[in-house]
């Protein structure tokens, strides 16, 4: 994949080697059905599946998306995370302002040169500051899916966490297409809602300056049924193929940097603060 270059990197922070399958093989991850955590994370899912609906989705893009929350920094938001652990991940049980950290360097490391990458792998999670804010975790957390049509096979726990959502027994809502035309593209895809979607409602509606492929990125990272698995292209245009590079070279930082191995977020904000003032500046709307 070609990656923009946009400027040499300024930091004069300390920035660790990050080895980033130091302590773990790559199919040590994303383990859903064993290890400590999986009861946790099984209840997430559960919550999230009988709940997901497509009239769910509708009301919460409208209490969302009008970004009337909070007033913000990035900064003070990233650090947030700093309470919130993602009780839907089966990898990590440390607060998510650590994995913004350690994503971030993971992608400092490899693309020193691109600047606004670097700063969607520390704020790509930030969303799910809405648990913070009275929002539930299966509702902010977790792997997304579209709502309005058929649930694919690869979608996380699929076989039993669904059969009390009542869009299950909806047919409009249980064909391949369901409410949605062929190659509709995905902005026109409801998913399932969580901190994908509404970080980038927030990063649009601050007009915020991070190019295309890094909304991208943040929109969809949590889409795996699609990125990793090839599910739904039957919804995708040309625009999609055309991000779908991007989205997956994100996703090997977003990942495999999660070890437990823990950044030294002290000396390495500054750095980011250069790039939240250079993309993010300012107070925001949340």
């Amino acid at each position: 994949m070609r990656v923009i270059n946009i400027g040499p990197d300024p930091s004069l922070a300390y920035r660790p080697d990050l080895d980033i399958n130091k302590t773990k093989e790559k199919d040590d991850y994303r383990n859903f059905e064993s290890g400590s955590l999986i009861d946790r994370v099984f209840n997430t899912y559960k919550l999230m599946h009988t709940n997901q609906t497509l009239d769910f989705v509708k009301k919460k893009h409208s209490e969302w998306a009008g970004c009337n929350h909070k007033s913000m920094t990035m900064m003070d938001a990233v650090m947030s995370l700093d309470q919130m652990v993602d009780e839907s991940d089966p990898d990590v049980d440390f607060p998510n302002s650590f994995h913004a950290f350690q994503t971030a360097e993971g992608i400092r490391q490899a693309h020193p040169d691109n600047e606004w990458f670097q700063l969607v792998g520390l704020i790509h999670d930030v969303g799910k500051a809405m648990a913070l804010w009275g929002e539930q975790q299966w509702a902010v957390t977790g792997d997304t899916f579209p709502v309005g049509c058929k649930i694919q096979n690869s979608v996380v726990f699929r076989n039993n966490t669904f059969l009390d959502n009542p869009d299950e027994k909806n047919p409009k809502y249980n064909t391949e297409y369901g409410i949605y035309e062929p190659n509709c593209g995905l902005d026109k895809v409801l998913m399932s809602w969580g901190h994908d979607e509404y970080l980038y409602r927030v990063l649009k509606f601050n007009n915020c300056s991070i190019p295309e492929q890094g909304l991208y990125m943040i929109r969809f990272h949590s889409f795996y049924p699609w990125h990793t698995s090839g599910d739904y292209m039957h919804l995708c245009n040309a625009n999609d193929l055309r991000m779908l590079p991007w989205v997956q070279e994100f996703n090997k930082f977003d990942l495999y940097t999660k070890t437990t191995e823990m950044p030294e977020i002290d000396t390495l904000k500054l750095y980011y603060q250069s790039l939240i003032d250079k993309y993010c500046p300012g107070t925001l709307k949340w």
